[in-house]
C-alpha cells in the first residue's frame, strides 16, 4: 500500500480543479520549530532552509529544497522532482514555477493561509514577504491566492488507511480509560490522575492528541477547572461527585479525542442518583441528536443547531462551544467545525459535511453539587450518513465498579 504522504499528494492533484488554482505552493523553513500543519502529510521528516513542495494540476510533484535537505525526499519517492539549491532559492523556485505553469499566462498559485481556519493558515507572514519578493518583475507577481479550500479537503478527507489509523487510536484510547476507571480510587487527586496517564502513554511510545499539561483533562466533583484546565493536586475523587476525564492520543501519526465520566457511590449506593441519570440522558440525547444530523450536505451550524435545541429542551442551558470538531493528524483539525454561528468560528460553521470527515461529538451539563458531566464521541461520516467509530456507554457507570 503506498505510504500515507504518496496517497494525500496524490489526493492533492485531484483536488487542483476543484479548488480553483493552478498549482498549490507549501513554503517551509526551520520546521523543528515549528511547522505548517499540512506538511505531515506531504512528507516525513523536516526542512531547515526555506523549501518549496509544489504539486501542480497536471499532477507534476516538485520539491525545491536546500542541498542537505534533498537526499531524503529523494529516497521517498514520493517526488517527481526535487531540485536542490545551495545559495538562494529565488532562481530555482522560479523555474520550478516556469515548468510547472508553462501554458498559464497568469497562474492562480495557492499558497496556505487562511482567516478562519488555522490549519490552513500555515504560511507565515515573513515567509509570504518572502515570496512577493522573490514574485517580482516575474511573471508571478500578483498570483498568490489562498490555497485554503483545498488545504481543507486535504486534511478532511480521510483516506480508508487514515481512518483504520484513527480507529486503532481509538482502541487505545479505550484501554486506557480501563485502566483509569480501575486506578482512580476514592482519595486519588485529578493530578495524580494526570500522572498515571501520562506513563502509560510513555511506556508505550504514543503522543498526546493536544498539549500534555493538560491532557488528559481530568474533573473530579463541582469546584474543578471545567474546559481546557490543568488537574489539580488539591482536588479528589470524592463520594456523591461525578469524575470525568477528556483524553486524545496519537497512534501512527493520528489523533484520538474522547470523553468519558464516572459517578463516585457513596457508600450504600446501588446506582447513580437521578440527578445524574437525568443529565446523562439529556446529553446522551443531545449527542444522538447531532448525530442524526450529520450527513452529507449539512452545514456545520445545522449539525450543531439540533444538539443545541436537544439539550435545552432538556431544560438545560447551551453549551458555550461547537458541538464538534474534525479529528485526523490533531485533535483538532481544522475545517467544518460543528458549531454555532459564532464570529469566533469564522466561516467555518457555514461549510459543508462531506464523506470521510471524522468529528467529535461532545457535550455536558453541570449538575449541581456534583460536577461536569460530560461525553465525547467519535464518528465518520459516509455517502449516507454517519458512523459511530467510538464504543458508546448506555449508562453512566459507577467508578470502582466499572
Amino acid at each position: 500500500m503506498p505510504s500515507i504522504t504518496r496517497q494525500k499528494l496524490d489526493q492533492a492533484v485531484s483536488l487542483m480543479t476543484e479548488s480553483g488554482i493552478d498549482v498549490w505552493l507549501t513554503f517551509v523553513r526551520e520546521t523543528s520549530a515549528g511547522s505548517d500543519p499540512v506538511l505531515p502529510l506531504l512528507i516525513e521528516g523536516s526542512l531547515t532552509w526555506q523549501s518549496a513542495l509544489l504539486v501542480s494540476r497536471n499532477g507534476r510533484k516538485v520539491a525545491v529544497v536546500g542541498n542537505y535537505d534533498a537526499p531524503a525526499l529523494e529516497a521517498s519517492g514520493d517526488w517527481d522532482e526535487v531540485h536542490p539549491y545551495v545559495s538562494d532559492i529565488r532562481e530555482a523556485l522560479v523555474e520550478a514555477l516556469d515548468s510547472l505553469c508553462d501554458s498559464v499566462a497568469q497562474p492562480r498559485i495557492g499558497v496556505n493561509f487562511s482567516p478562519d481556519d488555522d490549519k490552513a493558515d500555515g504560511l507565515t507572514h515573513g515567509m509570504y514577504l518572502l515570496l512577493q519578493r522573490y514574485a517580482q518583475d516575474t511573471r508571478f507577481e500578483g498570483c498568490f491566492v489562498s490555497a485554503a479550500p483545498l488545504v481543507r479537503a486535504l486534511r478532511a478527507r480521510k483516506t480508508e488507511e487514515e481512518v483504520a489509523r484513527i480507529q486503532t487510536a481509538i482502541a487505545h484510547t479505550d484501554s486506557l480509560f480501563s485502566q483509569i476507571a480501575r486506578f482512580a480510587s476514592v482519595g486519588k487527586s485529578e493530578a495524580g490522575v494526570q500522572r498515571f496517564v501520562h506513563s502509560l502513554i510513555d511506556e508505550r511510545g504514543w503522543g498526546f492528541g493536544w498539549e500534555r499539561a493538560g491532557n488528559p483533562i481530568v474533573n473530579s466533583g463541582p469546584h474543578s477547572m471545567v474546559g481546557h484546565g490543568i488537574p489539580s493536586e488539591a482536588i479528589f475523587v470524592s463520594p456523591g461527585h461525578i469524575f470525568h476525564v477528556d483524553l486524545g492520543v496519537v497512534v501512527e501519526g493520528y489523533s484520538s479525542d474522547i470523553q468519558r465520566c464516572w459517578y463516585v457511590p457513596a457508600s450504600g449506593e446501588a446506582t447513580a442518583p437521578e440527578d445524574v441519570l437525568r443529565a446523562f440522558g439529556a446529553v446522551t440525547a443531545a449527542i444522538e441528536a447531532g448525530f442524526r444530523g450529520l450527513r452529507p450536505g449539512a452545514l456545520g451550524w445545522e449539525v450543531d443547531a439540533a444538539a443545541r435545541e436537544a439539550i435545552q429542551d432538556q431544560g438545560y442551558p447551551e453549551y458555550w462551544h461547537a458541538l464538534g470538531h474534525q479529528v485526523g493528524r490533531l485533535a483538532h483539525d481544522g475545517g467544518t467545525i460543528l458549531g454555532p454561528r459564532w464570529e469566533r468560528y469564522g466561516d467555518t460553521p457555514f461549510l459543508p459535511v462531506e464523506p470521510g470527515h471524522v468529528y467529535t461529538l461532545e457535550l455536558g451539563v453541570d449538575v449541581e453539587g456534583r460536577g461536569y458531566l460530560g461525553l465525547e464521541e467519535m464518528v465518520v461520516v459516509t455517502e449516507s450518513g454517519a458512523k459511530w467509530l467510538t464504543r458508546r456507554w448506555p449508562q453512566i457507570p459507577l467508578l470502582g465498579r466499572w
